[in-house]
């Protein structure tokens, strides 16, 4: 069971990904030195917006939703996964 407060850690975490696909869907549609509405760029907003998603990771570590550790794994296993099988790394 999960408290008030990590529910809402969650919403608004789930809110701050959302923000990160909207912004990249408009870098493709855009281009990524585009300005935004409010004159930064699409680069500036995704950062931005990457910095609010970091910080509910945070948040969510510190809650103990999730465990740094295991983040450090997962983040292993995928960096393995995409230097085998994407072009990313070559």
């Amino acid at each position: 069971m999960i408290t008030d407060r990590q529910r809402e850690i969650l919403v608004i975490t789930q809110e701050e990904a959302a923000e990160v696909i909207q912004e990249i869907s408009k870098i493709f549609r855009f281009g990524i030195d585009d300005s935004h509405r409010d004159g930064m760029t699409h680069r500036e907003r995704l950062t931005t917006e990457v910095g609010d998603l970091l910080a509910m990771v945070d948040l969510m570590v510190d809650d103990r939703l999730i465990d740094p550790a295991e983040i450090e794994i997962a983040k292993q296993a995928k960096t393995a996964k995409l230097r085998r099988y994407s072009s990313i790394y070559q």
